[in-house]
């Protein structure tokens, strides 16, 4: 295991850990205490499709801008290609 999954691993148990205090010395019924619990659910899943969108949209256009500057830099730009002929290639 790497250092990042050790601490991926070790950040996940605190959380882990302290939801779990948190919810043996909660001072709320359980009826409240369960609407607080899905209310918080419900706003990290929210959070985190958010950031998984933003994380897709940040790939893809740094994708699309190294794919141009690639092909601008080898000539193998739409503006540069030139059909060939199929039996160029005579392994």
């Amino acid at each position: 295991m790497n250092s990042t999954s050790k601490i991926i691993a070790a950040t996940l148990a605190g959380v882990a850990t302290g939801a779990l205090l948190g919810l043996l010395f909660a001072p709320d019924k359980g009826e409240e205490t369960r609407r607080k619990i899905s209310e918080k659910y419900t706003d990290l899943n929210d959070t985190i499709r958010n950031k998984v969108a933003d994380l897709v949209d940040t790939i893809k256009n740094e994708y699309g801008h190294v794919k141009d500057t690639v092909n601008d830099y080898t000539g193998r730009g739409p503006a540069n290609m030139k059909a060939e002929p199929k039996d160029t290639f005579k392994g």
